[in-house]
């Protein structure tokens, strides 16, 4: 777990730095020098400046940014169908941008916000955008599909996104490079965090992962639920007298580690089960199960 949080929190934002140094940003010039990376997570905003050698100095705040940076690098969680690849941030691409936030609530919505502060802050360089689904715009059909009436995936893109691909793909960078021949080319990487999520992959392309339409899906979260019959919001909406706000808001913020042991943090749910909290402990074997349950799919989906 300590590994792939360190993957976790060091991958951020890195789409788009090489490509400064080399001198150009999507056609735009950008001379070496610091880019700006910016991570607008579920938990939190993380910024850091990264100089030519790839150190990184955190930032407390767009305000507090030491010296100009030749680019900022924005990570944005869902960019759907229409952005597969990062993308140099205008106008247009903002509104777009904003569209998508229904998707990802938790995510979106404050990268956005913060894409526009950037480019006010720094209007004179490129802003790049970064995107978790990106990695997964290959999936293979038969992993992305859901078995629906079809026209929810021609008029509503309804299909198997997936997310957390920029850490998945510095995960798997590092892994190989670490393990060299015996990692080969074969992996399932877990991103263990505030979200959390499962993802096989093979010769560097995911062949499956475990979030889906939304960041919503998969395992047991830090505040969301993951995975569950999707009957229960339907039932909670027509026969329990909550709106589908409510639903979706207590699914997104008020489930997962919060909902079983009253508490996201992980750090604090693994001490109070070690101290003989019992609610803690159901906690803990209901995020392991999952887990352990998802990583074996994984292995099987790569074959």
């Amino acid at each position: 777990r300590a590994a792939l949080r360190l993957a976790r929190n060091t991958s951020r934002g890195r789409c788009g730095w090489r490509a400064a140094r080399r001198g150009t940003l999507g056609g735009m010039p950008a001379t070496g020098g610091d880019v700006l990376t910016v991570n607008a997570g579920s938990t939190g905003v993380k910024l850091a400046l990264v100089d030519p050698a790839e150190r990184a100095t955190a930032v407390a705040d767009l305000e507090a940014v030491p010296r100009r940076p030749v680019a900022v690098g924005h990570r944005v969680v869902f960019g759907g169908e229409r952005f597969t690849a990062p993308v140099v941030v205008d106008d247009a691409v903002e509104r777009e941008l904003s569209a998508h936030s229904a998707v990802a609530p938790l995510h979106n919505a404050a990268a956005v916000r913060l894409i526009a502060r950037a480019r006010e802050a720094f209007p004179d360089v490129p802003h790049v955008a970064a995107f978790d689904t990106a990695f997964h715009a290959r999936l293979p059909e038969e992993a992305a599909a859901y078995a629906v009436p079809p026209d929810w995936a021609e008029r509503w893109d309804v299909r198997r996104h997936g997310f957390h691909g920029l850490s998945v793909e510095w995960a798997c960078e590092r892994a190989t490079a670490m393990l060299q021949d015996v990692a080969g080319d074969r992996l399932v990487v877990c991103h263990l965090g505030g979200g959390a999520s499962a993802t096989a992959v093979v010769g560097g392309r995911s062949v499956d992962t475990s979030m889906g339409f939304s960041p919503l899906e998969g395992l047991v979260m830090a505040s969301r639920s993951g995975s569950l019959d999707p009957d229960i919001p339907l039932h909670l909406i027509l026969h329990g007298g909550m709106t589908p706000e409510e639903v979706r808001r207590m699914l997104n913020e008020d489930s997962g580690l919060a909902g079983l042991a009253g508490t996201p943090d992980m750090r604090e749910v693994e001490a109070r089960a070690a101290a003989g909290d019992a609610r803690a402990r159901h906690a803990l074997d209901v995020h392991d199960h999952r887990l352990a349950a998802t990583v074996a799919g994984m292995a099987a989906a790569m074959g």
